[in-house]
């Protein structure tokens, strides 16, 4: 039977070499050669040995429902879709020290009641996750730990306690013995994982992979390893906030972009049920700049405050700075209200914010964004009990946005008495209690502020 072999793969033109340079010899890029493992069956006897495969039609494939099995955090399930699918892989990444140990701990503990689970930990000994556990209150009865950071001897374990759930804290601190690099290697997370992810697909096994985040905030290692996996969460916000977000980039079980809300307390992290009270502040009297708006996170409206302050500058290059939305959006904006509604901010600074560390993506937050300015730049505070939500086209037209109705619906719960929307996005049938003020046209929705 043919062996395994170790061969030095180029990242930038693929080339192969049995041995490792700093200079790869067919392109000449420097420090790009990365170790991989070949098997030894890849020649032509071994690819006739397997049969092909069996083509049928889709309607003949056997359809059954995923099971899914409750974490007791509601937040997480609402992220992972509705709760741990047997077999499933979850990669959650965020920037140290925002909580990602504390919540698989608290997960695992809550689950190790009424099934088996297995932590294993590589970056912590027995002995302080045992400390955590007791500082958070938890009861450490049935939950099994293991310090190990070797894939090989982590399965033989996994094998003996066979646990429905399991989490890896952390996948760059593992290595397997069939590679030669170190822990943390591009080569070392890519094969640890595959032999994780394949174990967890053969036993049933429910798993968590705690993964580091680079100086961009983005996951650690190659980006093969968010391929292999079925679900990529991250942790956001500042991390000298009380709260935290869990939000779903990837998710083949479920809805992406669903968000998770926590307040990080010393008892651990708290689901948060009511997020849009969180990030409304509650002003004395109205603000300048200040504007609330209905953004919407998966399936979830959340109910949002947008902060602007317009100042003189005073530089040469007037400055737009953005915390929680695009940068270049906001210019575009700025522009388009320069050009349909008259109002030049190109000799002030402009900065604006979403209050609670909420990042939004999403087309919705425009108009709420110029009104925000304007009322800034002019020095007119917005009623307290108005709403917003919009999209701005470049030709001055307000664009409806998805799930008008449930944004309304929201705003109302939270006692928000008026409204700017989008035409095409009034109800057909008045909401109780709230006054609706549909636009067309960015001069339209201006008027609010004269």
């Amino acid at each position: 039977m043919a062996r395994d072999k170790l061969l030095y793969s180029c990242n930038a033109c693929g080339a192969q070499a049995s041995k490792w340079a700093g200079q790869c010899p067919d392109c000449g890029a420097w420090n790009t050669l990365t170790e991989t493992l070949v098997s030894g069956n890849t020649g032509r006897h071994a690819r006739h040995a397997t049969p092909g495969g069996v083509v049928i039609a889709m309607a003949e494939v056997p359809r059954q429902d995923e099971a899914r099995l409750a974490t007791g955090v509601t937040e997480l399930d609402r992220v992972l879709g509705g709760g741990l699918v047997a077999g499933s892989v979850v990669l959650i990444g965020g920037d140290p020290g925002i909580g990602k140990s504390t919540l698989l701990l608290q997960t695992l503990v809550a689950l190790s009641e009424r099934l088996q689970a297995l932590y294993v930990t590589g970056e912590e000994s027995l002995q302080q996750v045992s400390v955590r556990a007791q500082r958070l209150g938890l009861p450490d009865r049935k939950l099994r730990l293991l310090a190990e950071t070797q894939v090989e001897r982590i399965l033989e374990a996994a094998a003996r306690e066979q646990p429905r759930v399991m989490v890896i804290d952390s996948i760059q601190t593992l290595y397997t013995d069939l590679l030669q690099s170190a822990p943390g290697s591009v080569a070392q997370v890519r094969e640890s994982a595959a032999q994780l992810v394949r174990y967890a697909k053969h036993a049933h096994c429910a798993l968590f992979l705690v993964g580091h985040v680079t100086k961009e905030g983005t996951l650690a290692g190659p980006r093969v390893l968010e391929h292999m996996v079925d679900t990529v969460l991250y942790f956001e916000g500042d991390g000298g906030s009380t709260f935290r977000l869990i939000r779903a980039v990837k998710n083949r079980f479920g809805a992406v972009n669903e968000l998770g809300v926590f307040a990080m307390t010393d008892k651990g992290l708290r689901e948060v049920s009511n997020p849009s009270a969180i990030f409304l502040s509650r002003h004395e009297q109205p603000v300048a700049g200040s504007v609330i708006m209905v953004t919407r996170e998966g399936s979830r409206p959340l109910l949002v405050e947008v902060q602007a302050l317009v100042d003189e500058s005073q530089g040469s290059n007037p400055r737009r700075v953005t915390l929680g939305l695009d940068q270049n959006r906001l210019a575009m904006l700025l522009a388009v209200l320069h050009r349909h509604s008259g109002v030049a901010m190109y000799d002030q600074d402009v900065y604006v914010n979403v209050v609670g560390g909420v990042r939004v993506s999403e087309t919705a937050a425009d108009l709420a964004v110029l009104l925000a300015a304007l009322s800034s730049l002019r020095n007119r505070p917005l009623p307290s009990d108005l709403v917003v939500f919009g999209e701005v086209g470049l030709a001055g037209e307000i664009r409806p946005v998805q799930s008008g109705e449930p944004r309304l619906r929201e705003a109302q719960k939270h006692g928000f008495k008026r409204a700017v929307i989008p035409r095409a996005n009034a109800p057909k049938s008045a909401i109780k209690g709230m006054e609706l003020i549909a636009v067309q046209r960015l001069s339209e929705a201006l008027e609010v502020l004269r």
